[in-house]
């Protein structure tokens, strides 16, 4: 489980999605909490950058739960798409973004 968190090549199952979604809420909310503390007008710039590395997270997981849906990882940009992607079931078997991370993760 998150292999390659930043990398948006492969596939990742529900579950991996859901605990994506999960920490990235959870980190941003973080990070907002620790620079509105410093409560001046200029740290609205650097919460933007810090947000970021977690949009970016955010993003590769949903593109890698796409591809286990066998669609391209676009579609993640589509209104209330990811709450179809943390319900639907991945295809069975090989496709063409990589092997079932199911089966993968029953091999050791």
């Amino acid at each position: 489980m998150f292999k390659n968190p930043f990398s948006f090549e492969g596939r990742i199952r529900r579950t991996e999605y859901g605990l994506s979604l999960i920490i990235a809420a959870a980190g941003r909310v973080f990070i907002s909490m620790i620079i509105a503390s410093g409560a001046q007008e200029g740290l609205v710039f650097l919460n933007l950058i810090f947000q970021i590395p977690f949009l970016w997270f955010l993003w590769a997981e949903g593109a890698k739960r796409c591809h286990d849906l066998g669609m391209n990882g676009w579609y993640q940009l589509i209104p209330f798409f990811p709450l179809y992607l943390i319900f639907a079931s991945g295809e069975e078997g090989i496709n063409k973004y990589g092997e079932n991370p199911k089966v993968q993760n029953q091999n050791f």
